[in-house]
């Protein structure tokens, strides 16, 4: 089969490899699309701190299942999508329920390889059918979960007042999931081409642009209050400290995004707000499964936010594309026929 490796930072090559042989419990699944996330940017850009080369990339995954197990509820040609926190089930967190934050994770296109391959054999448990949407759809529930997920851990609802930091896919998903769950939402980003695409198609109250004057904005679409949720997707250090600030009395903040770094912040005021402070990790078969209702629905802005798409085969020579500010990417699509 064919796959795209990233033998070292900014080099990828497609490469072939045996086809992966189907385990007792797992399902053989051929890719039909691969959604770019930031992770995999950071992947090819060097700066992913949970990896070693050469790696296949790829954990936003839908395809079709070639062979499935006796008894997995899947059969030959179902679309599918995949859940790629690969955990092991038995640890503390497993246990709890919590196999978003195994002790043992392996994430697919992070610690194992993931799915820029023609097939990928993957434990059925974390394969599920994608009825009622299309392919392009069930590959872009995984990032969608995410904020999904962080949405749910601080719970916001139709009195609260929600700020997201960082307009990419991730802080865009949990805008359309707290905006779904009644909150009036404002995104505050430094890229004013992803605010305007909120503005157009994401249910938001307001965007600001990162500047001169944006706390003041900030204050003055509260009233002085600051916000009840503030979520950070922004993957910096500056930021995520910054962001306590923003955090009205009484409030929480939620970090979604994660840097290789400590993270400081103000104890006194810390405890003025009494801030309550959430870390948001992967997401659940629960999340999963409210994206997918939520899509069924029609209530997903999903072809605005799909902005780029790429065929397998000129992967490596147009990925760097997608790492260009200027052409506008939001969620870009590879397919394979």
């Amino acid at each position: 089969m064919r796959a795209i490796s990233c033998e070292q930072p900014g080099v990828l090559r497609l490469v072939e490899r045996p086809a992966p042989a189907r385990g007792a419990d797992e399902v053989l699944i051929r890719i039909r699309r691969v959604g770019v996330c930031g992770t995999d940017l950071h992947i090819f850009g060097g700066n992913q701190p949970y990896l070693s080369y050469p790696r296949v990339m790829g954990h936003e995954l839908a395809g079709t299942v070639e062979e499935a197990p006796a008894g997995s509820g899947l059969a030959a040609g179902d679309v599918v999508f995949v859940v790629p926190y690969i955990s092991c089930g038995t640890c503390h967190a497993c246990r709890r329920g919590r196999e978003n934050c195994c002790m043992r994770i392996a994430v697919l296109g992070v610690h194992r390889d993931g799915g820029m391959a023609e097939h990928l054999s993957v434990p059925a448990r974390f394969v599920h059918k994608a009825e009622g949407i299309s392919l392009d759809q069930a590959a872009m529930i995984e990032f969608l979960a995410i904020g999904a997920h962080a949405v749910r851990r601080a719970a916001p609802g139709p009195d609260d007042r929600v700020l997201v930091v960082g307009a990419g896919p991730i802080g865009l998903a949990a805008a359309i999931f707290a905006g779904l769950a009644g909150a009036a939402v404002t995104l505050l980003d430094t890229r004013e081409d992803r605010l305007a695409l909120a503005r157009a198609h994401l249910p938001v109250a307001a965007t600001v642009t990162v500047g001169e004057g944006d706390r003041e904005r900030l204050s003055a679409l509260t009233n002085g209050d600051f916000f009840d949720v503030v979520f950070d997707a922004t993957g910096n250090a500056a930021a995520m400290e910054r962001g306590f600030s923003f955090v009205g009395h009484g409030g929480t903040y939620v970090l979604v995004s994660i840097v290789a770094s400590e993270i400081r912040f103000s104890d006194p005021e810390f405890h003025k707000r009494e801030t309550t402070l959430l870390g948001s990790r992967n997401a659940t078969r629960e999340d999963f499964e409210h994206v997918l209702a939520a899509m069924r629905d029609g209530r997903i802005p999903d072809a605005a936010l799909r902005t780029h798409r790429l065929a397998f085969a000129e992967v490596p020579e147009r990925f760097p594309e997608l790492l260009d500010p200027a052409r506008g990417v939001v969620k870009a699509m590879i397919e394979l026929p």
